[in-house]
């Protein structure tokens, strides 16, 4: 279908591509015209039928958005906007230059305008920023027969209609009613008799993780956003969801990487603000290595007179690095995911600490046996090392279980205490237990 299309746009045979595009899923039509350079861009964009050019444009990249915006009149402009959701519609805004919102808000009428502008004042990554209040209410004496015209009269604008939620005349948020059950009730029940009061909702300044939160814990679809006065207005939808919980998970690999997140995608960062992102932590991991030189030159009579002990110094401490990095990875993971709280912490250092007695001694028999037979070290120079790789091992898991949630616990972002920096710290203690158990095992 997109070949067949792309040829006929090639051939300027528009009026084919308007009867084909009809046929094809929103999010193709969105890709679609993605693909296409500026020109033919712009010329698909407008042969689009005006009941799904809103639909294709909030599809479409930030980057493409504003450059439609941009070329095309101040009445397709209207049509757009005012056919966007409202969430949508504010998305798109945040990520633009003023001198676009402007031109935006200048051309759309003015109930949306005072809409976007008040969901525009929300704090950043809040529920109120996200939300979109194209939702169903009903009113609790109404019955199923009046409640079920009242949808179809105006659900059609609506971003869903399979939650339902039950109001009073204050607009305080009341209960809540699946369409499901709303169609298989009889004509002439009343809703406030069929409706779930045990309703789950945000309130406005949640943070958007929390809200997301509660979506991975009751396995919602839709979610009431109320304000401080327990009023509803509006609900945030999975599809919203989808895209934080993409959102924070890119932020807290980054973060595990030793990086400040990105606000755009790589390739349309600039390679100075990738280099800003990254220097910050590159100098904080520099200097703090400079403890690992600073341990090396302390012991440095005891390399001197065993200079084997230098060729052991990058197994130890990559060991330790990789065994501090397991855990911290898992710790971070669970309490992302709400499996793992701070006050576990205690369980977390009993469990790491097993885990770290069974996989280290696992690594130093076999290490023992490898030092012996295949690169026949004398038994008591093997036993300095395995015994220096346990306690690597040890000390390496247990400071990368507990540290995240320490982090957690005085009010850091746990996902900074992964990969490098625990890394960083366990080769220092990994180099100061290696040393000190061979200068008193070989009397050094």
């Amino acid at each position: 279908m997109q070949e067949t299309i792309m040829k006929l746009i090639e051939e300027n045979r528009y009026k084919e591509v308007r009867n084909e595009i009809a046929e094809m899923n929103i999010v193709d039509i969105a890709q679609l015209i993605m693909e296409l350079d500026r020109t033919k861009l712009l010329i698909l964009f407008r042969i689009l039928p005006k009941e799904i050019a809103a639909d294709v444009f909030s599809y479409v990249s930030l980057e493409l958005q504003q450059y439609i915006i941009e070329s095309i009149t101040d009445k397709e402009i209207s049509n757009i906007v005012n056919d966007l959701f409202i969430d949508d519609a504010v998305d798109f805004l945040e990520e633009m230059p003023s001198n676009v919102v402007k031109k935006v808000l200048r051309n759309t009428d003015e109930d949306t305008r005072k809409l976007i502008n008040q969901f525009l004042n929300y704090p950043d990554y809040s529920a109120g920023s996200v939300m979109t209040i194209e939702f169903v209410d009903l009113k609790k004496e109404m019955i199923v027969k009046e409640a079920l015209n009242h949808i179809r009269a105006t659900g059609v604008d609506k971003e869903t209609i399979n939650t339902c939620y039950v109001i009073d005349k204050g607009r305080k948020l009341e209960g809540v009613l699946s369409i499901r059950k709303l169609i298989l009730a009889e004509e002439d029940v009343i809703i406030g008799d069929i409706m779930n009061e045990d309703v789950i909702y945000a309130n406005t300044l949640d943070d958007q993780e929390t809200v997301a939160d509660l979506f991975k814990k009751y396995d919602l679809t839709a979610l009431p956003v109320v304000d401080n006065e327990h009023r509803l207005v509006g609900i945030v939808t999975i599809d919203d969801i989808i895209d934080i919980i993409d959102q924070e998970n890119t932020e807290d690999l980054h973060k595990m990487a030793a990086m400040e997140p990105l606000e755009e995608e790589y390739l349309k960062t600039s390679p100075f603000i990738l280099a800003k992102h990254r220097i910050v932590w590159l100098l904080v991991l520099m200097i703090s290595a400079t403890f690992t030189g600073i341990i090396i030159q302390k012991y440095e009579k005891l390399l001197q007179s065993m200079v084997i002990l230098t060729s052991f110094i990058p197994m130890i401490m990559d060991t330790g690095g990789n065994a501090g990095s397991q855990a911290s990875t898992l710790i971070i993971r669970g309490m992302a995911l709400g499996e793992i709280k701070t006050s576990d912490m205690l369980k977390v250092f009993l469990k790491e600490f097993q885990v770290s007695i069974l996989a280290g001694s696992v690594l130093a028999v076999v290490n023992f046996f490898r030092l012996v037979i295949f690169e026949h070290v004398n038994y008591l120079m093997a036993l300095v090392v395995c015994f220096s790789l346990l306690c690597t091992v040890v000390l390496a898991k247990l400071v990368g279980g507990v540290l995240p949630m320490v982090a957690k616990k005085v009010h850091l972002d746990p996902a900074i205490m992964a990969g490098p920096l625990i890394t960083t710290l366990v080769d220092v203690l990994a180099l100061s237990i290696y040393f000190e158990i061979a200068s008193k095992f070989l009397n050094l």
